[in-house]
């Protein structure tokens, strides 16, 4: 081989190892229900590292064997992906840029409002009841509230209201602080004299283990937050590979340009 098609080679190898994180993202985002009991635009993900790989194993295919048109096609390919991949994360930085959370006073954890995130995952909560019925059934048979009930180290209501809950359980395993229930164990609370009407979320707070606050805009909102969380987790990995393939693309280019002028130079030396 030559010594730009060396570099082609080395080149689009590194680009194939870059897709393995891109591919892991997507197939931990979209296999990991946990406690979200949600899966929201997870595959695309893992299918855009997959084109990635595949893009990258026909330009290092063109490269060791100088097959031009696999080259060729690992060059175009690429510009495509990487284009795609970073609208991607553009979307993904850009529905995900509020938290919804807000400090309570007196207590260690936040409490959550839809109104804090963006329109479209507001949509994904609220605009389709039968997905939150589905959302809502998956959170009840799990351990997200009952790992809570269970522990025995709130003896007291100052031991709760300093301990650090998750998203999901500040927003569905309680009621919400400005509702003034008095505290009895993490998931039973007793009603106060009288109910603020302020917050629609009071009257749907209920002592039943299938019932607690699953209905309540705190819940959603709990589950979003959730949501963005591990979209930003996944979404380092993400922003690291693809500064990453554009670096390589750029060499590529450069590599497959001389290339073509050796072999021309080549031919007109014969």
């Amino acid at each position: 081989m030559a010594v730009s098609n060396n570099i082609t080679a080395c080149v689009t190898l590194m680009a194939l190892i870059c897709a393995v994180p891109v591919i892991a993202s997507g197939v931990w985002f979209a296999s990991a229900q946990g406690e979200e009991c949600a899966r929201l635009a997870r595959w695309p993900v893992a299918i855009l590292g997959g084109l990635i790989l595949l893009a990258a194993l026909a330009g290092f295919v063109g490269a060791y064997w100088n097959r031009r048109r696999l080259l060729a096609f690992y060059l175009f390919a690429m510009v495509s992906l990487i284009a795609l991949l970073i609208a991607l994360l553009v979307f993904a930085f850009a529905v995900t840029r509020g938290s919804g959370a807000y400090p309570v006073l007196g207590r260690a954890y936040d409490e959550y409002h839809l109104d804090g995130f963006s329109m479209w995952l507001r949509g994904y909560v609220s605009d389709d009841p039968a997905r939150w019925e589905r959302i809502k059934a998956c959170l009840v048979v799990s351990d997200t509230c009952k790992k809570l009930a269970r522990q025995a180290g709130f003896l007291t209501a100052d031991q709760f209201y300093q301990s650090r809950l998750s998203p999901l359980q500040s927003g569905c395993c309680k009621p919400p602080a400005v509702c003034g229930y008095n505290y009895v164990s993490p998931t039973v609370w007793a009603g106060p004299a009288a109910r603020p009407a302020a917050d629609a979320d009071c009257g749907a707070w209920g002592n039943d283990p299938s019932q607690l606050c699953y209905e309540c805009e705190s819940c959603r909102a709990g589950l979003l937050a959730a949501l963005r969380a591990q979209w930003h987790r996944a979404n380092v990995a993400l922003v690291v590979a693809t500064v990453a393939l554009v670096f390589l693309y750029l060499v590529g280019c450069s590599a497959y340009k001389n290339a073509q002028a050796e072999a021309l130079f080549r031919r007109y030396k014969w």
